[in-house]
């Protein structure tokens, strides 16, 4: 039976609280708690932070995210597909004396049921596959195990292989689905992506008129690239993720609007958004905005601006660019328009 599918169990483990499970069957999985055998968040067992880079003690996967998107309006990118980062995967976690540290306890305690502990027994101890918790081969490789997205997504309860040897230097198993590669580290960055809020600058400013062109832009300033790595260190693998801004698309909030472009879409030109309106240019089009054709009367429109970011990743052995879905983000602001039908400018 599966890991997962028990009843959780909470007992005192060397003055910590760990999650165990005992063996009930048809019991709903229930998502493990930080440190727990057989899953976790993404950081590992155990470890520190040090500014924007985490550094872990025992194998888990580390983000550096000091070229990641700051400020107080960032967000996380969602993918335009239905594609998602890997809910769960496989990295080092024990070393043979950890493993033995987290798995006696345990059968000592006697809650997870004697069939469940015999087996545990003879396979990390008696030699079915592995002898004394592999104790011989210290120094050369570690167990791996399922770590978890903190957030418990659909198919967090995945991973539900017990924890398995890797010798240093070799592949995990290929029959082991999501086993920690540069190209799942990369997917694991994307969801750790920051970028800036997307609240647009409109002139006339905050209030506009019915009939009149408004100009939109955002601060070039802001949208440039930005990455996360990360890493396994105690294997030697890591992957960047960039993503990098390409267009802006403005949503009115109402269909008595027209946008500029037609399509709403407005394509990023040498790293500028839009373009700010300045004094003689009343007249022109705007490259990027909006004109309403009607008053909000006593309300206001939702404007929303929302920015694509093309998103790709290079990494332990792969140094060409390799495409990750698109992601977006965007933001909704209120809008007046009265009805004036002409404006000196």
């Amino acid at each position: 039976m599966s890991r997962l599918f028990r009843i959780a169990a909470v007992v005192l483990v060397a003055g910590s609280i760990g999650t165990i499970s005992a063996p009930i069957a048809n019991a709903e999985p229930t998502p493990p708690g930080g440190g727990s055998f057989g899953g976790g968040t993404g950081n590992g067992p155990s470890g520190e932070a040090d500014g924007d880079t985490i550094s872990a003690t025992a194998g888990g996967v580390v983000f550096d995210r000091s070229k990641n998107g700051s400020g107080d309006s960032v967000g996380s990118v969602t993918s335009t597909t239905s594609w998602t980062p890997p809910p769960c995967w496989y990295a080092p976690k024990y070393t043979p004396e950890q493993l033995q540290k987290q798995m006696e306890p345990i059968w000592e305690a006697g809650s997870t049921g004697s069939g469940w502990d015999s087996e545990q027994r003879n396979r990390y101890v008696n030699g079915e596959p592995y002898k004394d918790f592999n104790k011989d081969k210290t120094g050369e490789g570690y167990f791996w195990d399922s770590y978890v997205d903190e957030d418990y997504p659909p198919g967090w309860d995945k991973c539900q292989e017990p924890p398995f040897w890797v010798d240093e230097g070799d592949p995990p198993p290929a029959n082991i689905e999501n086993a920690v590669t540069p190209e799942i580290l990369a997917q694991l960055a994307y969801a750790e992506i920051q970028v800036p809020g997307t609240e647009v600058t409109l002139a006339p400013e905050g209030t506009t008129k019915v009939n009149l062109p408004t100009w939109a832009w955002l601060d070039g300033a802001d949208f440039k690239p930005v990455s996360v790595t990360a890493s396994v260190p105690v294997i030697g693998i890591q992957a960047t993720t960039t993503a990098e801004p390409v267009s802006l698309k403005i949503d009115p909030g109402t269909e008595d609007a027209e946008t500029y472009p037609a399509s709403g879409e407005c394509e990023i030109n040498n790293g500028k958004i839009g373009e700010p309106y300045a004094k003689g240019k009343a007249d022109e089009t705007p490259p990027c905005g909006v004109k309403y054709l009607r008053s909000s009367g006593d309300g206001t429109y939702p404007l929303t601006a929302t920015v694509t970011w093309k998103i790709s990743w290079v990494g332990t052995g792969i140094d060409a660019e390799q495409p990750l879905p698109d992601g977006e983000f965007g933001a909704e602001q209120d809008v007046i328009v009265q009805e004036i039908q002409a404006v000196n400018r």
